[in-house]
């Protein structure tokens, strides 16, 4: 049990349990809170705690520790930064491009120490984009921390890495395994979150001070702070990956690479997720393949391509090195997702519910394997808060699959005798010119004509679309013929086309046009929910739609609800309500519903929630399921009262995972979520217990 705050006058015996006490319960949340992802104490209990331990310390400074928590912050600013010789040199990896690349590496190792090398397996990692660096422990507190300078001799930057809540100051010893008694050295790297590096760069833009270029610069930079208290007011976070010791110490207590990071995460070290390991190389390119196309584009940091290494540490050392590089390890290289390109100008387009949205026409550039032109800017507050002008250089980042994106502009490479004219965004729809308003969303700009042939033409679009309505053959371009020749002005009018009107237009042949009319006349038999979600209400995403319907049962409950009421159903928030009630309130939309009600549409949900056994609790659905499709098996959770969610996080109740579930399953694992396949949650749907 914590000891409670000492009386006035204590004896310097309770003052030093009362500190170590709260030394303990600081550590142990921040471990909680930034390694596990799991907190057990609320941020004001932690900082009610972190003061409690000032205070006492500043009264009886000979109770203060090194590895307190209250020395993260409070060097003087150095002069100069010391050099640090590591106990072991920080090598530099050898590059493998491709498979075959990455082959021949597994052939040379082969060579070298035989098959041993194929049956020991490998560990397979990220490989994060960031700054390397040492942390020297003795007796497991931290003393030392470097950069990796040279690979041999490095600079101290001690009171700069224990700004970082990622840096344990006291290795934990209540695992399995203890961490070593005498000096080792814990090798990681520091980095910046690319939220968190977005919000800085906003922040400092604000304050009319230069933003970064990239967050692996903004992270090497600001370990080079000769004023630790700038260091920390910069996002850095920590990923430790490897353990080296000096000569002639014993042997770590590992047999494997995998081993020695499972030690780590006990010893209260943060190791980067989704490290596999593999059993054969054949396994190796399937992960890094997934890595890169699908896991990179989910991260919240950068990596430059994964890490693979001999998992046998016996191995490890029988290899050795070459030159500056270990045989035994090798950077499984991806091609790069940030690149530098001038911005040529700033469009706009216009969205189903007239939203304005801005997007970037870039000098062609090649990123991540493909050559991007177009990129996001988000709203027009993102454009003013980064000053980005016509004609910059700036930063595109691009990830996996997803929409290219500006991280910002390189203000150094603006002419000064000509600098671009800061943006001005428009004041009318580009389409229908009517003037725009402000939205209730910082930086956004809306057209509110509910007739605007762009947004008719967004919102059909959308309507048509798979997970609306389903409208099989009703493309694009169909949609934008229909639009041009006069047959369709909103949804309602989709269900008035007559296969006659269809051929008189070009490219639609009896049997296509046949076809269009009689999947239109299909749709009429989707669900409320589709409905909902095809009206394309703002922020009413699937999800938002499914609960709408299931706790309303009908269009015309749902029209008739106040805010409140929506408010009021599990799972909507806020936004959702306010942007739900105002457009039910609008007179055009609730004509569009009567013209939908008039052409035989169903405005009933046929699955409202019938049971309570899931109530209160979130789901993740991920991989291949034996027989249900995922919008079946979400059907059935929600019949059930419950809810389904994309994402996996610390409020995530229970994840059902099939075949190939991937990095969804992994980060179940991490967080400790109960995880059960399809049998189980029929078994619990059907009376089992939740």
């Amino acid at each position: 049990m914590t000891a409670s705050a000492p009386r006035p006058g204590a004896p310097p015996a309770e003052l030093s349990a009362r500190a170590a006490a709260l030394r303990e319960q600081l550590e142990r949340a921040s471990h909680e809170y930034h390694v596990l992802d799991r907190p057990t104490i609320s941020d004001a209990e932690y900082d009610r705690l972190f003061r409690e331990l000032q205070a006492l310390e500043a009264e009886h400074p000979t109770l203060r520790t090194p590895d307190s928590p209250t020395q993260r912050v409070g060097a003087e600013p150095q002069s100069a930064l010391p050099k640090h010789r590591h106990l072991v040199p920080m090598l530099s990896l050898g590059n493998a491009f491709t498979d075959e690349e990455l082959a021949a590496w597994e052939e040379r190792a082969v060579r070298l120490a035989g098959a041993a090398v194929r049956a020991a397996g490998y560990s397979a990692e990220l490989k994060i984009d960031g700054a390397a660096v040492s942390l020297t422990y003795e007796g497991g507190v931290l003393a030392v921390g470097a950069t990796r300078g040279n690979g041999t001799v490095g600079e101290v930057v001690t009171p700069n890495l224990r700004t970082i809540r990622d840096v344990p100051l006291r290795l934990r010893a209540d695992g399995k395994v203890k961490p070593p008694a005498g000096v080792i050295e814990i090798r990681g790297e520091v980095y910046m979150n690319f939220s968190r590096f977005e919000q800085m760069n906003a922040e400092r833009v604000k304050a009319g001070e230069p933003v970064f270029a990239n967050p692996r610069n903004s992270a090497a930079g600001a370990l080079r702070q000769l004023d630790p208290r700038i260091t920390a007011q910069r996002p850095l976070r920590f990923f430790g990956y490897a353990v080296a010791r000096p000569d002639g110490a014993p042997a770590l207590p590992f047999r494997t690479q995998t081993e020695l990071l499972e030690a780590l995460a006990a010893w209260g070290v943060p190791v980067a997720p989704h490290r596999r390991r593999c059993e054969t190389l054949a396994e190796v390119h399937e992960w890094a393949h997934e890595v890169e196309r699908t896991t990179r584009a989910q991260l919240d940091f950068a990596i430059d391509g994964g890490v693979v290494k001999v998992d046998a540490l016996a191995l490890q050392a029988e290899l050795g090195d070459v030159g500056r590089e270990p045989r035994w390890a090798v950077a499984r290289k991806f091609a790069p997702d940030i690149a530098e390109s001038t911005l040529l100008d700033i469009q706009v387009n216009v969205g189903r519910t007239g939203s304005i949205n801005p997007f970037a026409m870039l000098e062609p550039v090649e990123i991540g394997g493909a050559t991007v032109k177009l990129a996001t800017l988000h709203n027009f507050a993102l454009i003013a808060d980064k000053d980005l002008r016509v004609g910059d250089r700036v930063q595109v980042k691009r990830a996996g699959e997803v929409i290219p994106q500006v991280i910002g502009p390189i203000p150094e490479k603006r002419d000064p005798a000509h600098p671009p004219a800061p943006y001005a965004p428009p004041t009318a729809c580009p389409s229908c010119g009517t003037a725009l308003v402000a939205g209730e969303d910082r930086g956004m700009l809306y057209c509110p004509n509910f007739q605007c042939p762009a947004r008719q033409l967004e919102a059909l679009v959308h309507f048509a679309s798979r997970a609306a309505m389903d409208i099989r053959g009703l493309s694009y371009a169909r949609i934008e013929q229909l639009l041009q020749a006069g047959l369709v002005r909103d949804a309602a009018s989709l269900y008035d086309l007559t296969a006659a009107q269809l051929t008189a237009l070009e490219r639609f042949a009896d049997k296509s046009a046949e076809n269009l009319v009689q999947a239109i006349a299909d749709s009429r038999a989707q669900p409320l929910s589709r409905l909902i979600f095809a009206l394309g209400i703002d922020y009413v995403g699937e999800i938002a739609a499914r609960l709408l319907a299931r706790h309303f049962g009908t269009m015309d409950r749902l029209a008739a609800a106040t805010e409140a009421d929506i408010l009021a159903v599990r799972g909507i928030g806020d936004v959702i309500a306010h942007s739900a009630f105002r457009w039910f309130s609008d007179p055009q939309a609730q004509i569009l519903i009567e013209r939908l009600r008039e052409r035989g549409l169903t405005l009933e949900e046929p699955h409202a929630a019938s049971g309570t056994t899931f109530a209160g609790m979130t789901f993740v659905i991920t991989g291949t399921l034996p027989t249900l499709s995922r919008d079946q098996a979400t059907a059935l959770v929600e019949q059930h009262g419950g809810r389904v969610t994309s994402s996996v996080s610390k409020k995530t109740s229970v994840v059902v995972a099939g075949e190939e579930a991937g990095g969804k399953l992994e980060r179940a694992r991490e967080l400790g979520v109960l995880v059960i396949d399809e049998a189980e949650l029929r078994r619990r749907a059907e009376g089992g217990a939740p």
